[in-house]
């Protein structure tokens, strides 16, 4: 199974702006309120996730990972650390 990121917000141009302003290109043009993207590599969803939680005060936007099959996890400011270290630790190569 691929890992899996996605992105809510209640703001049409919060997702785009942020994504825009991370991959440094015209990732997402759309006024969108959702946004996903898959990772063959789980421990790839690091960058996004630490881009997210440095930057989450200057956008509106919720983040919600899955590493398993139906199983959701919103990233926090309080469990950030431990879902970057528990991607390294499961996924080592």
């Amino acid at each position: 199974m691929n890992a899996i990121v996605d992105l809510y917000s209640s703001r049409k141009n919060d997702i785009s702006i942020f994504l825009n302003n991370f991959y440094n290109d015209n990732v997402c043009n759309k006024k969108t309120m959702s946004w996903e993207k898959t990772f063959d590599n789980p421990v790839e969803m690091a960058d996004i996730i630490g881009v997210f939680v440095d930057n989450n005060d200057k956008y509106s936007i919720n983040m919600w990972i899955s590493l398993d099959s139906d199983f959701f996890l919103n990233v926090t400011d309080n469990n950030v650390n431990q879902i970057i270290k528990y991607l390294y630790e499961r996924y080592p190569y």
